[in-house]
């Protein structure tokens, strides 16, 4: 893993980044898991969550749930060094997805990091694991998201970071986003 491709687009007071890493060593204050509306965490974005934050994540999120698909709660971060996990449900029961859904979810996520007064916050490909979306499509979905939020002059949210892991998800996310975002 290269660990080290990263491009860096503005919008207005936001800076938002796509970059190829592991999202439980991003520096944000927070991370967002790409969750199903239980919020038991599997495999993939959330499977690496648990590993590294340990069972106190899913605990609490289970707690909390289930949620409707398209929202987002926060938890605890565990052993992670972040304020929060954000958990946004792309996707319920029946592990299908929608790009409504996957713009529904990034704008409930963003929301939610924007009341919690968070400064930046680290987002995965919302349904292109177990739900099979596409990942040039989900870059796009979620750059029209970040985009109509950074033109509501949000209060809190500076920096946006979009996760992705390897080299080919990387690669196939920012052609999408870079559609919406420019350059």
């Amino acid at each position: 893993m290269a660990d080290n491709l990263c491009r860096t687009f503005r919008l207005g007071e936001i800076e938002v980044e796509v970059r190829e890493g592991d999202i439980t060593r991003v520096d944000t204050e927070a991370i967002t898991n790409a969750a199903n509306s239980r919020l038991f965490m599997g495999a993939g974005v959330a499977g690496a969550i648990k590993k590294a934050g340990g069972s106190a994540v899913e605990e609490e999120a289970v707690s909390k749930g289930p949620i409707p698909v398209g929202s987002a709660i926060e938890t605890t971060a565990g052993n992670l060094p972040y304020r929060y996990v954000l958990h946004g449900a792309v996707m319920g029961p029946d592990l299908r997805t929608s790009a409504e859904l996957i713009a529904e979810t990034t704008r409930s996520c963003l929301s939610l990091a924007d009341s919690l007064a968070l400064r930046s916050l680290a987002l995965p490909a919302f349904g292109t694991g177990v739900g099979g979306f596409s990942m040039t499509e989900c870059g796009r979905i979620m750059a029209e998201a970040v985009r109509a939020f950074a033109a509501q002059k949000p209060v809190s949210l500076k920096r946006i970071v979009f996760v992705l892991w390897g080299e080919k998800a990387y690669n196939e996310f920012l052609s999408g986003a870079q559609a919406v975002l420019g350059g």
